[in-house]
C-alpha cells in the first residue's frame, strides 16, 4: 500500500462528529465536508496518511481556504494535562475530615476505603437551557464572523455557562467533547484499506456485504490459509488426472460487492497497484506504440503487421497445455505477434478464481483500490488483472452451453488481410475473449485449489457439491453465513454419524445387501440416495462451526457493559473444514496388538495349557516320523 496520497485514489475523512466521509482525491477539485467547510484537493497530494488536518478560514486577499497540521500535543492536550496537573491547593485532607460527603459541603457517590474522594455526585445539577447565557442567534453570529478555528468559539460558550462548575468531571468532558465534535473544523485523513473499507461498508450498507466484520475477514484468512503463493510452482496432481497443484490458487464464491476478494487478495499482495506507478500522462501521449500495445482487447490499427504461419500459437496457453504444443502448433488459430500486450487472467500462481452467477461479477468494491473489471481501460499493470480470474456458473457445469464458450468462427490470414483495421480488430478481440474464457474454463475445471471460501447467499450445500471436488488434498474449505442455520445444516450433512452412514451404505455393507452403485441404481433408490446423502461426507474432514465479534464496552466504576450505541445485526458464522482424499476400496481396521499380562490363578492356568499344548506337539509330530520309517522300510 503507499504511503502517501497519490491523485485519483480513494481516501477516509473521519470527521468530527465521528462519521466516515470515503472521498476521492481528484487533482484541481474542491473537496467539501458540510458544514465543517471545504478545502482544495491538491492540499492533501503528496502527504502522509493518518494526519489530522484544521480548516483555517480564509484570509484577505486568497480565494482558498488554508490546511493547518493539527501536531499530537494539541490532540492530546486535556490527557497531557490531566496527568501533569498537580493536586489542588485547596484539596482537604480526607483524614481530617471523618465524613466525606461533609467537604465543601458536597456530596459524594464513590470514596475509597480512606475516605478519599474518587467522584462526585451531580444529582443536584440541574441541566437547564436558560443556563447557557448565548443564544443560538449569537452563536450563529460568532461561526459567520469567523471568530478563530472553532476552539474561541467553545471556549465562549463554556465561559457563558452559568452552572459549569457543578458538572463533574465526566459530566465536564463529555460536555466539552459533545462541542468540540460539534464546532472544532477537523478531519483526519485515514488509508483506504480492506479493514477501513469493511467499517464503511458495514455502517451504512450492511446487508450488501452480508455484515461481514473485520474479524470475520480475519477468520476467514486465517482458516483458508491465505497467503502469497508465488514463490511456489505448479506441479502435476498424483490424485486428480490433468489437474496441476501448489502455487496458491483459490477458489472464491463472493457476493459481498468484492470485499472478500479485496480481504483475500490483500493477504497474498495483489490488491494494490505498484509503488512505482505513475500517473503522468505525458509519456503515453507521446507514445508510438500502437493503441492496443497496453490493452490486450483494444482494435488493431492498420500498420499491424500479418501474422505468419509460424506465430499462430497463442502465447496465453494455461501450463497445463505445455505438453501439447508440437500437437497444437499446426492446428492453432493465428494470433498477433504484440509481445507487450499482458493477457488478462494469465497469472498461473498466487490467483484468484472467482465464480459468479450472473453474466458479469459484481466486484464493484474493488475500484476503491484503483481496479475496476468492466473497464475497458483497465491498466494492465495493476496486479488483479492477471491474478483475478471470473466464470460463471454455467462455464463450470456446463460450459458448451456458454456463448462466451464457443469458439469464434476462423478466417485465414489471406481473408484476414483483405479487411479493414476495425474489422480486424474486432476478430482478434472476439478471438483473445474465446481464448481467455477457454483458458480459465478448462484450469478450474480441471481442479487442484489450494482451498475453497464462501460467502454467497445461496444454499451452501449446492455449492460445495460442485466446488469441494475441485480442491486437492490438504485443501481448506470456509463458508461464511451471516445467520447459523446454514452453516449448522453443512455440519450436519459432513458429520461423523452421516459418514458412517454413508460408508456402510457404499462400502462396507453386510453381506446380504449390494452397496450402492449410481449407475446401476433406479431413478427412486437414486433420488432415496440423493435426499440421505446430498453431499459425499467423505470429502471433508474435521468440519468445525465458529463465531467472532468485538463488542465495545463502557468502562466506569459501578457502570461496566456493552455500549448502547452499538450497531446490531447478524453475528456472522464460519463453517471450515479439510479436503480429504477418500480411500479406496473397503475400509479395515488393523493393529499389533500387546498379549494381556496373567496374574495368579489364570498364569498358572495358562502355562499348564502351554505345556498340554507343547505335548501334544510333540507326540504328533513322533507318529509322524514313526509313519514315515514304516513307508520307507
Amino acid at each position: 500500500m503507499h504511503a502517501h496520497i497519490r491523485p485519483h485514489s480513494f481516501v477516509v475523512l473521519r470527521l468530527p462528529s465521528g462519521l466516515l466521509k470515503v472521498v476521492e482525491i481528484v487533482p484541481n477539485t474542491t473537496i467539501s465536508i458540510g458544514k465543517f467547510g471545504s478545502f482544495p484537493t491538491n492540499h492533501l497530494l503528496g502527504r502522509p496518511y493518518n494526519l489530522t488536518y484544521e480548516i483555517l478560514d480564509k484570509e484577505d486577499g486568497k480565494d482558498q481556504t488554508e490546511l493547518r497540521v493539527v501536531p499530537a500535543t494539541e490532540l492530546h492536550e486535556e490527557a497531557i494535562r490531566s496527568e501533569e496537573a498537580p493536586p489542588t491547593e485547596g484539596t482537604p485532607d480526607p483524614a481530617v475530615n471523618e465524613d466525606a460527603g461533609a467537604v465543601a459541603g458536597v456530596e459524594f457517590d464513590i470514596v475509597a476505603e480512606n475516605g478519599e474522594v474518587l467522584m462526585r455526585s451531580n444529582r443536584l445539577t440541574v441541566d437547564d437551557p436558560s443556563r447557557q447565557a448565548l443564544s443560538m442567534e449569537e452563536i450563529e453570529e460568532l461561526k459567520k464572523a469567523g471568530a478563530g478555528s472553532g476552539k474561541e468559539i467553545i471556549a465562549k460558550i463554556m465561559a457563558a455557562h452559568k452552572a459549569l462548575d457543578e458538572k463533574t468531571s465526566f459530566s465536564l468532558a463529555k460536555y466539552t467533547l459533545r462541542k468540540s465534535k460539534k464546532y472544532l473544523k477537523r478531519f483526519t485523513v485515514l488509508p483506504m484499506d480492506v479493514s477501513m473499507l469493511g467499517e464503511v461498508q458495514v455502517e451504512r450498507e450492511g446487508h450488501r456485504v452480508m455484515d461481514i466484520r473485520e474479524e470475520a475477514q480475519g477468520l476467514i484468512g486465517a482458516w483458508a490459509n491465505i497467503h502469497y503463493g508465488g514463490a511456489c510452482q505448479l506441479q502435476p496432481s498424483d490424485t486428480q488426472e490433468g489437474a496441476f497443484v501448489g502455487g496458491g490458487r483459490w477458489l472464491v464464491v463472493d457476493e459481498t460487492g468484492g470485499l472478500v476478494v479485496a480481504s483475500l487478495a490483500e493477504k497474498m499482495g495483489v490488491l494494490y497497484p505498484p509503488e512505482e506507478e505513475d500517473f503522468d500522462e505525458s509519456s503515453e501521449e507521446g507514445d508510438d506504440q500502437p493503441q492496443d500495445e497496453d490493452m490486450a482487447d483494444a482494435p488493431a490499427p492498420e500498420e499491424q503487421p500479418e501474422v505468419q504461419a509460424t506465430e499462430q500459437q497463442s502465447t496465453t496457453a494455461a501450463p497445463n497445455e505445455g505438453a501439447d504444443t508440437s500437437t497444437q502448433a499446426s492446428t492453432a488459430v493465428p494470433t498477433r505477434s504484440n509481445h507487450k500486450a499482458i493477457p488478462a487472467m494469465s497469472a498461473p500462481t498466487n490467483s484468484l478464481t472467482l465464480l459468479h452467477a450472473h453474466a458479469q461479477p459484481n466486484l464493484a468494491l474493488l475500484k476503491y483500490f484503483g481496479y475496476d473489471a468492466a473497464s475497458p481501460t483497465q491498466s494492465p499493470s495493476h496486479p488483479l488483472y492477471t491474478h483475478l480470474k471470473t466464470l460463471s456458473w454455467l462455464q463450470l457445469i456446463a460450459p458448451e452451453e456458454d456463448v462466451a464458450y464457443a469458439e469464434p468462427e476462423f478466417v485465414s490470414p489471406e481473408v484476414l488481410s483483405t479487411w479493414k483495421s476495425g474489422k480486424r480488430g474486432t476478430y482478434w478481440r472476439k478471438r483473445r475473449r474465446w481464448e481467455r474464457v477457454k483458458r480459465v474454463v478448462e484450469e478450474t475445471r480441471a481442479g487442484g485449489f489450494d482451498g475453497l471460501v464462501v460467502a454467497s447467499f445461496m444454499e451452501p450445500a449446492t455449492i460445495l457439491k460442485h466446488t469441494v471436488p475441485l480442491l486437492r488434498g490438504g485443501a481448506q474449505v470456509v463458508v461464511y453465513s451471516p445467520t447459523i442455520e446454514p452453516v449448522t445444516e453443512l455440519m450436519d450433512l459432513y458429520s461423523r454419524e452421516r459418514k458412517t452412514a454413508f460408508i456402510n451404505r457404499t462400502i462396507n455393507v453386510a453381506p446380504s445387501n449390494k452397496p450402492f452403485d449410481p449407475e446401476t441404481a433406479t431413478e427412486r433408490e437414486r433420488k432415496e440416495f440423493e435426499d440421505d446423502f446430498p453431499l459425499n461426507p467423505t470429502l471433508l474432514l474435521a468440519p468445525m462451526l465458529q463465531t467472532s465479534r468485538v463488542r465495545a464496552w463502557q468502562v466506569l466504576p459501578g457502570r461496566t457493559h456493552p455500549l448502547m450505541t452499538s450497531k446490531g445485526g447478524p453475528e456472522g458464522f464460519i463453517f471450515s473444514a479439510t479436503r480429504v482424499m477418500p480411500a479406496g476400496g473397503r475400509v479395515e481396521a488393523r493393529g499389533k496388538f500387546s498379549k494381556k499380562r496373567k496374574t495368579g490363578v489364570e498364569e498358572k492356568t495358562g502355562d499348564a495349557a502351554e505345556e498340554v499344548e507343547k505335548e501334544a506337539k510333540k507326540a504328533k509330530v513322533e507318529e509322524l516320523e514313526t509313519a514315515e520309517a514304516i513307508g520307507t522300510a
